[in-house]
């Protein structure tokens, strides 16, 4: 498009004196070439000698424009506009002058005009065609862009412009979520310019966001061919394995691409490869050696945007999201507007409980990325968790007591702020034993709040009635549930409280009316070298005058992250004050030791339409009182399917011969259905 404008003046210049011309002809070649200041002082100081000519005017108004003074050149133009203003020549210029400040609207509106005079010119088309991809109307810069390429076939200017028209029309289809119109977008492109760069890489990513990967292998390994591509080709393979959860892949491929860094790679190719190296390390767990290579490649480079950003990847893999929030922090004042320092940033204030600051991080990147997926995402999962929801079950349970239980239970959440959240409850249960002839129907009802004291202490409170009838008994009993849970330090959950309840084990229980006021602690540890350590402990008395003492504690080593599968030992210690055995499970003494192994698919990484499932197998020893050790065995098992963000079913199953698991200390078989569900697609109240 510049080379065009330049022939006006070689027009005007045709049309002058040739002594003038020769005079000219220095600043024209300035001009054509694109040293624009020089040309700008040049014909500044034609126009000294020759104030009221026009060739040497508009080259003068082109030359600063081009130069970056735009303001300057549409007043330029304006002036010629009014000395001249039918000369269509000019007007071309104006307009154009208006694209480069930036005033599409108004530049829109006269090109409309000087279309309508000369549907034929191809300055005018192409101009018209640009004005338009500014203005993000792209399938009618399209149509004009066309128009100008029917005038002059494969005029390069045109077909630039017709590419990046292409360009951005895909990038609009991303942004609305309309994947399958930018690849045929993309495509089309292709076709017109094969093996483009630009187009390449563009119709690789937008295959990531469509989460087409195997079509997106096809398109980086293409691109390696290209001698300019390849380490951006191979850093993107490197990144669309760990996308398929193939992460020793994508350290193999940084690995080798890392190696193959000389001192003549570009520096940007060196950077990317060294933070796709880093990545790889993190992703892979090698958290020690990732923080080594960060030192190692930081030197006199440690307020680099790209170096603070994997600090805070690191930071974040590892648990430590005040230092990640802090990283993100310094980014954004090296660039307010980064996207991966304001989205880092959301995540972290997230991970730190933080909600409404993420919220507004998140909102922060929207208004310099627009319908971004990643920070519209964000926000629809926050809204999520805030929105409305309930849980209901129903299960059947036996013992080898021939004890009986039929239960149905239903829970509602309803978050009335980011703060608060209501609690709902009602289970109901009809236990019976034919051989003893025992009974009894219970309804219990509960209300509660869940309410965050701080960003690393949460208050969840209820209260409620369980009403029971039995065959003998009839009554009603206060129950409540106070707890806080806390995270005390990096990695690590504290949960204390206490717990009134009514022992509904089974028809016996219920109707002698046995209530326990336990005072309990959580206490779990993780690592970031795989291993981890559950304790729990409770104090538990009871109206009958016992008390019971329970020490639970587990050591357990993660050997996958997804699906998560761990493996570890369980130790579980028991006893009571008084022993009542024809009433219940009560021994003095009580160890049991197993060995576990735990595979889970959670149902938060399921996508939607998708499955999920947990399995825990578990055997070992107890130890009651001072009789011969038993072996014991434990099964728990669940699969459920995920509709949507909104809706999922599961289906569960457990049966152990523990003794401490049932009061009776028989075997016992559970098994039954659980539909969770969200019933507004919206939270009740403005998040911000």
């Amino acid at each position: 498009m510049k080379n065009l404008k330049e022939l006006i003046c070689l027009v005007f210049f045709i049309y002058s004196s040739f002594g003038f011309a020769q005079q000219m002809q220095e600043g024209f070649t300035l001009l054509e070439t694109g040293k624009y200041a020089s040309s700008e002082v040049f014909f500044n100081n034609v126009l000294k000698d020759y104030p009221n000519n026009k060739t040497a005017k508009l080259c003068y108004g082109r030359a600063v424009g081009l130069n970056g003074k735009s303001d300057k050149a549409v007043k330029i133009f304006t002036d010629l506009l009014e000395t001249y203003p039918s000369d269509f020549e000019i007007k071309l210029n104006y307009a154009e002058s208006l694209l480069w400040n930036k005033q599409y609207n108004k530049a829109k509106d006269f090109y409309q005009k000087l279309v309508k005079t000369n549907d034929k010119s191809f300055p005018a088309l192409l101009g018209y065609a640009n004005t338009l991809s500014n203005l993000k109307e792209y399938n009618d810069a399209l149509n004009y862009v066309n128009l100008a390429l029917d005038v002059l076939p494969k005029n390069p200017n045109a077909m630039v412009s017709k590419k990046y028209i292409y360009l951005g029309l895909a990038n609009q289809q991303v942004q609305n979520q309309k994947y399958a119109e930018a690849i045929e977008t993309l495509t089309t492109d292709l076709q017109l310019f094969p093996k483009d760069k630009d187009i390449l890489l563009n119709l690789g990513n937008t295959y990531v966001i469509a989460k087409k990967y195997t079509q997106a292998e096809t398109v980086y390994s293409e691109m390696t061919k290209d001698t300019t591509l390849y380490f951006t080709a191979k850093n993107n393979l490197s990144l669309l394995a760990h996308l398929q959860e193939k992460d020793k892949k994508a350290l193999e491929i940084s690995t080798k691409t890392l190696s193959e860094l000389t001192q003549n790679t570009k520096a940007k190719d060196t950077q990317n490869t060294q933070e796709r190296y880093t990545q790889s390390l993190i992703w892979n767990r090698k958290f020690k050696q990732a923080k080594n290579y960060i030192d190692e490649i930081s030197k006199d480079k440690e307020s680099e945007s790209w170096i603070l950003a994997l600090k805070a990847t690191l930071y974040t893999y590892t648990g430590d999201f005040s230092k990640s929030l802090k990283a993100y922090d310094l980014i954004l004042e090296n660039d307010q507007a980064s996207f991966d320092g304001n989205l880092g940033k959301a995540n972290a204030l997230k991970a730190n409980n933080k909600i409404r600051e993420a919220y507004l991080a998140a909102e922060k990147t929207l208004s310099f990325f627009p319908k971004q997926k990643d920070a519209t995402n964000f926000i629809k999962q926050l809204d999520l968790s805030y929105i409305p929801s309930f849980e209901t079950k129903a299960s059947y349970s036996y013992d080898n007591g021939d004890s009986e239980s039929y239960t149905s239970a239903s829970n509602i959440t309803l978050p009335i702020n980011i703060k608060t959240k209501l609690l709902a409850n009602y289970q109901y249960k009809n236990a019976v034993n034919d051989v003893t002839d025992n009974q009894s129907t219970s309804n219990s009802f509960g209300l509660g709040v869940d309410y965050s004291l701080h960003p690393k202490i949460n208050f969840i409170g209820t209260v409620g009635i369980d009403n029971v009838s039995g065959d003998a008994t009839e009554y009603n009993q206060f129950s409540t549930h106070l707890q806080f849970k806390t995270k005390p330090f990096k990695l690590q959950n504290l949960d204390f409280g206490y717990l009134r309840e009514l022992q509904n084990f089974n028809a016996e229980l219920l109707n002698r009316e046995l209530i326990q006021n336990h005072f309990y602690a959580n206490y779990n540890l993780s690592t970031n070298f795989n291993f981890g350590w559950f304790t729990q402990y409770y104090y538990t008395s009871q109206n009958d005058d016992n008390v019971r003492n329970l020490l639970f504690t587990s050591l357990y080593y993660n050997l996958l992250q997804k699906p998560a599968l761990k493996t570890g030992i369980n130790f579980q210690s028991l006893g009571f004050k008084n022993q009542v055995p024809t009433i219940y499970f009560s021994p003095s003494k009580f160890k049991a030791v197993e060995l576990f192994v735990n595979l889970i698919k959670d149902k938060a990484i399921a996508t939607n339409k998708d499955w999920f499932y947990g399995l825990t197998t578990a055997v070992g020893y107890q130890y009651i009182e001072d009789d011969p050790k038993q072996g014991t065995y434990r099964i728990q098992s669940n699969v459920g399917y995920k509709f949507n963000e909104y809706w999922s079913v599961e289906g569960y199953g457990n049966h152990s011969n523990i003794a401490s698991a049932a009061a009776s200390g028989f075997t016992y078989t559970e098994f039954g259905i659980r539909l969770i569900g969200k019933f507004l697609k919206k939270p009740i109240f403005k998040t911000l």
